[in-house]
């Protein structure tokens, strides 16, 4: 029996867009695909090499988050964002998951919109999780 609680305080956006990322973003950026995203913070994956953030390093990240409106259409924001590296976990050999928690939240809930079950392009998947 699970009997693990809910700790999220916030429904998570589950998407795949691509982010980028570095600890210096006047360097060279290295890119991600986002995992999930909430107005606090984002998991995406990333190559497990030398550019994968480590826990407690600061990093900036770019990305795009869907933002929908009343006829089940929407347009992609495009946010840059600071912040702390919570946890990096193995996926496997050659990815990891890396959580990122934002210096300063995004003006809106991702995962809480009223019409996040659209679908932003063939290769994406949108859903709203607390997951």
């Amino acid at each position: 029996m699970n009997t693990q609680t809910e700790r999220r305080r916030e429904q998570r956006l589950r998407y795949h867009w691509p982010i980028w990322f570095a600890e210096d973003f006047d360097g060279i950026l290295s890119q991600g695909q986002m995992a999930d995203v909430s107005s606090k913070g984002a998991a995406f994956t990333c190559y497990a090499d030398e550019s994968c953030p480590s826990p407690g390093q600061n990093i900036t990240a770019r990305f795009s988050v869907p933002r929908y409106q009343l006829d089940e259409a929407f347009d992609m924001a495009d946010f840059t964002r600071s912040g702390h590296i919570c946890r990096v976990d193995s996926i496997n050999g050659y990815l990891r998951r890396v959580a990122i928690q934002f210096a300063e939240p995004l003006p809106f809930k991702p995962g809480e919109q009223a019409n996040a079950k659209a679908e932003p392009g063939a290769e994406s998947t949108l859903t709203a999780t607390t997951a």
